[in-house]
């Protein structure tokens, strides 16, 4: 039976770990065929010049073979020059990254995602805005994972949203009109417009969609996002 080739893919790795004495396995984020499981193997030896660059946030191209889940790399090379990710900007990038993971079921592609992720780690390379970059992706990452978020719009009413009322998110993840609500509906509309100019609105925009994810998720924890908040508070 002929092996399944795939040669010079574009692609990111979001994890690895050892296997074995001199092998590492790699999840790696694609852009044609989504998230996959690579065994790659005698990368740890003294003498392999893989090893260093099979790190998160270099942009990769990758050829591999195989048609199990664990498929084999064959060849890892730079896609081009990169600046890397340093400080607050790292953490993240490791966050975008758990993100993923939790997010998207293996070898479904998700290449305007993908595309997405290349531009917010320039974003944060380029030094912009974390939380507005942060928030943005998270948007992105729910819309194209096929959850979607409607936040113009009351359905429990029938209405659009009034910049002058308040709002809670009903069971669906959408606004209800509430006179306790905890978010405006003036942040709502800015954040459906991706508008993070006003801190107001992405403070609201931050509350909202760890709500969001949270439910998504079902309550699965991110570590990496408590890491990045410990980081934020101490600065």
């Amino acid at each position: 039976m002929t092996e399944n080739r795939v040669f010079l893919q574009p692609a990111y790795i979001l994890q690895q770990r050892d296997y074995r004495e001199s092998s590492l396995i790699v999840e790696a984020f694609t852009r044609d065929f989504g998230r996959l499981s690579l065994l790659a193997k005698g990368v740890r030896k003294a003498k392999s010049k893989s090893q260093g660059l099979l790190q998160p946030f270099i942009p990769l191209r990758l050829s591999y073979l195989g048609k199990a889940e664990l498929k084999t790399l064959t060849d890892v090379e730079l896609a081009e020059p990169f600046q890397p990710l340093t400080g607050l900007a790292l953490y993240c990038g490791f966050y975008l990254n758990e993100l993923i993971e939790a997010f998207l079921h293996k070898d479904d592609p998700h290449p305007e995602l993908f595309a997405d992720y290349c531009q917010c780690l320039a974003d944060l390379r380029q030094g912009g805005p974390l939380e507005a970059v942060l928030r943005n992706f998270e948007l992105n990452l729910i819309e194209k994972s096929g959850y979607g978020l409607q936040l113009a719009y009351d359905m429990q009413h029938g209405k659009p949203v009034d910049p002058s009322k308040k709002y809670h998110l009903g069971a669906e993840l959408s606004p209800v009109e509430a006179t306790e609500g905890i978010y405006t509906g003036k942040s709502l509309l800015a954040i459906q417009a991706r508008n993070f100019g006003d801190p107001d609105v992405l403070a609201e925009a931050k509350s909202l969609l760890r709500h969001v994810l949270d439910q998504l998720l079902h309550g699965k924890p991110l570590n990496s996002r408590k890491v990045l908040n410990e980081i934020i508070k101490r600065l």
